[in-house]
């Protein structure tokens, strides 16, 4: 049995036209099951959902074989010991700095002033403020990051950034872009030793699925 960890929305949605091109279907809908774990069409292969941010940590414990996880998780999470063979190119975005359209963030880093920093990925965001030489309380927040500006809870945040709609209907602008994000394929270590072929197999599908016509 191989287990594929994905998690519900953007990322499950666009991995299933690559387990497509390797024969697999997923036979129940997520949002309309409460299901955790789907099967496929095929009886040797299953789906777990889990958190997007749990991708990383399902998959090098061995709660999943495969997984498929963002760029921006597996930085944060840290996944040095899983195997990484694919950049599969879906969900596409970018993590960036944003502010109120009043702050002038550049006179402030410029300055070395201590900025007040909200994200999710306070690994990630402290590297980066480290890598540029800037001094920052980093905020630790899950959800609704346009607030902290707003509120004055935050100087800036950090976060994914995919049309920049959000940032703009809450006046907020996009002031810097830290890194590109995609979503990759991940592997147990030990899984690819024990299930080599199969493994191997859908490793080779999705390839083939993600290389330009």
């Amino acid at each position: 049995m191989l287990t594929l960890a994905l998690s519900k929305g953007r990322i499950f949605d666009e991995t299933l036209p690559l387990l497509g091109a390797a024969g697999i279907a997923v036979t129940e809908d997520p949002e309309k099951s409460r299901k955790l774990i789907l099967p496929t069409n095929r009886p040797d292969v299953r789906v777990v959902l889990v958190r997007a941010t749990d991708v990383p940590t399902y998959v090098e414990q061995g709660g999943a074989d495969l997984g498929v996880a963002g760029l921006d998780v597996l930085l944060e999470h840290g996944g040095a010991s899983l195997y990484q063979p694919l950049d599969l190119g879906i969900a596409r975005c970018r993590m960036s700095v944003a502010t109120r359209a009043d702050f002038d963030y550049a006179a402030a880093v410029k300055q070395g002033s201590r900025i007040r920093v909200a994200t999710k990925y306070t690994q990630l965001a402290r590297q980066h403020f480290a890598d540029k030489g800037v001094h920052v309380d980093l905020i630790k927040l899950y959800g609704s990051m346009e607030l902290a500006p707003l509120t004055g809870l935050a100087d800036a945040i950090v976060d994914l950034v995919s049309t920049g709609s959000t940032l703009a209907a809450n006046n907020l602008v996009e002031v810097e872009r830290i890194l590109d994000i995609s979503s990759r394929l991940v592997v147990n270590q030990a899984a690819l030793k024990l299930k080599r072929e199969p493994i191997r197999q859908l490793i080779d599908a999705f390839s083939r699925a993600t290389q330009p016509a």
